[in-house]
């Protein structure tokens, strides 16, 4: 894929040092092309967070905010526990995104450094102990994040708006394998309901904005799970599964057991 990006097509020049390592490297791999060269152009162009101390901490703090609102509804736990689980892994990054936008959460990204050549070929005998490399976000991914986060901060929801829409993105009874799914459509109604109409006094004069947030709230569900993990919690928890990490604390933070 890589050779049919123009990412060097500007620059003929070639250092001779650059073409010798370049040839040690790909030999030392067992002949791999130029398929595995760094690429540059926008959409393969990989990036990581600016100040990553900060960010996670942010994130982290929203994580937490997020199981906390999903433990303080009754409702979700007195659903089986494998609907629980179900829905903890269809929604907890719509939810995320949501108190993002909710907590202000705002980040920068850089482009990955790219790791020296020379140290490539030096270690390249030691890596095949080492853990395998992490996945890194690219830059189109991270901008088309960026471009759902602020399209939801033009809404400038309230917080009961931000409640209910929640609650209508949380209770999903499309999710596959749920066993109670028609409660769990008839909480997303109910959760809809309120939302519509806590709207009308807010918004009297916008008819049109109840659907305009379930339409823009439907994007977040198009952002792969991977690109939040590895942006801001891979940093942090490395290679563990962030889902079950979450499950851990929800059921940590309530006390109990989840329900059968």
């Amino acid at each position: 894929d890589c050779e049919r990006c123009q990412c060097h097509s500007d620059d003929k020049r070639t250092a001779i040092l650059y073409t010798l390592l370049s040839q040690n490297l790909n030999h030392s791999r067992g002949g791999r092309g130029p398929a595995h060269q760094r690429c540059l152009c926008h959409q393969r162009r990989t990036v990581c967070l600016r100040t990553p101390h900060i960010t996670c901490q942010a994130a982290s703090n929203v994580l937490v905010k997020t199981i906390s609102f999903i433990k303080n509804l009754p409702s979700f736990h007195l659903l089986p526990r494998e609907d629980q689980l179900l829905l903890l892994d269809s929604c907890w990054v719509p939810l995320f995104l949501l108190g993002l936008v909710q907590e202000m959460v705002t980040f920068e990204v850089m482009e990955t450094p790219a790791p020296s050549m020379l140290k490539k070929i030096l270690l390249d005998g030691q890596s095949k102990r080492e853990e395998p490399e992490r996945t890194q976000p690219t830059l189109a991914a991270v901008q088309r994040l960026q471009c759902c986060l602020n399209t939801f901060w033009s809404l400038d929801l309230s917080p009961k708006e931000y409640a209910y829409l929640k609650g209508a993105i949380l209770f999903n009874p499309d999710v596959p394998g749920l066993r109670a799914s028609l409660y769990i459509e008839s909480l997303q109604r109910e959760a809809q309901r309120a939302l519509q109409e806590v709207l009308q006094p807010l918004h009297p004069e916008d008819q049109g904005r109840f659907a305009r947030i379930l339409l823009i709230a439907s994007t977040l569900k198009s952002i792969p799970p991977t690109l939040i993990t590895d942006l801001f919690f891979r940093p942090v928890i490395g290679n563990a599964d962030i889902v079950e990490l979450i499950a851990e604390m929800l059921y940590e933070i309530t006390g109990g057991q989840p329900a059968p």
